[in-house]
C-alpha cells in the first residue's frame, strides 16, 4: 500500500512560516507570510511528524509497536497475527487471517488516502516471488542495472567472489584509481548484500580501502561483479513448511585485516532452514589469540540472537 501525500497529514507544532505561493497571493498584503498548521514536503520535521501521525492511528486501533524495530507494528486476535512494516509512505502487511488484512485496509483508508498495489512483488529494490511452497527474494534486476552502470555487462564470469589464496592488502606503491567510482561500486554492492550474503565478506574487505583505493583493490571489486554476472539470480528462499527452531553460527579469522591486524567476525542465524540474518564485521579490538577472536565472534552471535 502507498499513502498519497503522506507528509501533509500531520499537524506541525513548531512555528514555521512560508512565503505566499504563486496564485494564492493576497493583493492587499503581498509581503505577508503564512504560518503552517500542517507539515509540508521539504521540511526536516515532515518525516518525523508523519511517523508520529501514522503510529498514533495504528496504536489507537489495537496495534503494538516493535521493541527492536519501531517501524514494525503487530496486532493479535486469538491465534491470528497481523504484521505491518512501514517505510516512510510505503506499507507492506501480511496476516494469518484474510479478514484481518481486509480490516487493516479499511482502517488505513478511513484516515488516509491510500492506493493498494495488490500482492507484493517488489519492495525497496527487492524482488519478491510468492508460490505455494514459500517466498523467494532476490535482486536480479538490480544486478543487471549495476552491471550496465559500471560497464561490466560484457565481462567474463567467474565462480567465486574472491580469491581464497590472495588476501587484499594495502598497496601504497600501487596506481591510484577514481575514489568516487570505487566508493560508488562499494555502496551499490553493500545494498545488494540485503539478499546476497554470498558476497558480503568480499565486499566488506574491499570497503576497507575506500579512503585510498588502488588498482589492485579495484580489480578485487570487479571480480565481485564478474561473479554476479555469472550468478545473477541467487537469493533467499523461505519455505512455508519446516520447523522454526533457531540456529546461530559464528566464526572468526585471526588478525586477517592487513591494515591493523584486527580479526573479522562472521555469523548467520536461521529459523529452521530459513536464513534470517547474517553479519560480517571487523572486530574493534586486536585479539591476542584465536580463542579471543572466536570468543568475540560468539558474543556477537549471541547478541544477535537476543
Amino acid at each position: 500500500m502507498d499513502v498519497k501525500g503522506a507528509f501533509l497529514y500531520g499537524p506541525i507544532t513548531d512555528d514555521v512560516y512560508v512565503r505566499q505561493p504563486p496564485g494564492f497571493e493576497d493583493p492587499e498584503y503581498p509581503h505577508r507570510v503564512y504560518k503552517l498548521s500542517k507539515a509540508l514536503y521539504g521540511l526536516h520535521q515532515a518525516p518525523r511528524i508523519w511517523y508520529e501521525t501514522l503510529s498514533k492511528h495504528l496504536l489507537e486501533h489495537g496495534f503494538t509497536r516493535g521493541q527492536i524495530d519501531p517501524t514494525l507494528f503487530m496486532k493479535r486476535e486469538n491465534e491470528d497475527l497481523l504484521c505491518v512494516q512501514v517505510y516512510v509512505d510505503d506499507i507492506i502487511f501480511g496476516s494469518t487471517s484474510p479478514s484481518m488484512c481486509k480490516e487493516f485496509e479499511e482502517i488505513m483508508k478511513s484516515r488516509f488516502q491510500m492506493s493498494s498495489m495488490g500482492e507484493i512483488n517488489f519492495f525497496l529494490g527487492l524482488q519478491v516471488k510468492q508460490s505455494a511452497d514459500g517466498i523467494f527474494i532476490n535482486q536480479s534486476k538490480f544486478v543487471e542495472k549495476l552491471l550496465k552502470k559500471f560497464k561490466m555487462q560484457d565481462c567474463q564470469t567467474i565462480r567465486t567472489p574472491s580469491d581464497v589464496n590472495c588476501k587484499i592488502q594495502p598497496d601504497p606503491k600501487g596506481k591510484s584509481v577514481d575514489q568516487t567510482l570505487y566508493r560508488s561500486m562499494i555502496g551499490s554492492l553493500m545494498y545488494l548484500t540485503a539478499s546476497r550474503p554470498d558476497i558480503m565478506y568480499a565486499v566488506c574487505v574491499c570497503a576497507r580501502y575506500q579512503s585510498d583505493p588502488k588498482e589492485s583493490h579495484l580489480v578485487a571489486v570487479k571480480r565481485i561483479f564478474r561473479y554476479l554476472k555469472g550468478k545473477p539470480n541467487l537469493g533467499l528462499w523461505y519455505p512455508y513448511e519446516g520447523n522454526f527452531e533457531l540456529y546461530s553460527y559464528s566464526d572468526s579469522d585471526f588478525g586477517g585485516c592487513a591494515l591493523d591486524r584486527k580479526s573479522t567476525t562472521g555469523g548467520c542465524q536461521f529459523l529452521g532452514p530459513r536464513l534470517v540474518s547474517w553479519q560480517c564485521k571487523k572486530q574493534t579490538n586486536v585479539s591476542v589469540s584465536t580463542a579471543e577472536a572466536e570468543y568475540i565472534a560468539a558474543s556477537a552471535g549471541c547478541s544477535q540472537v537476543l
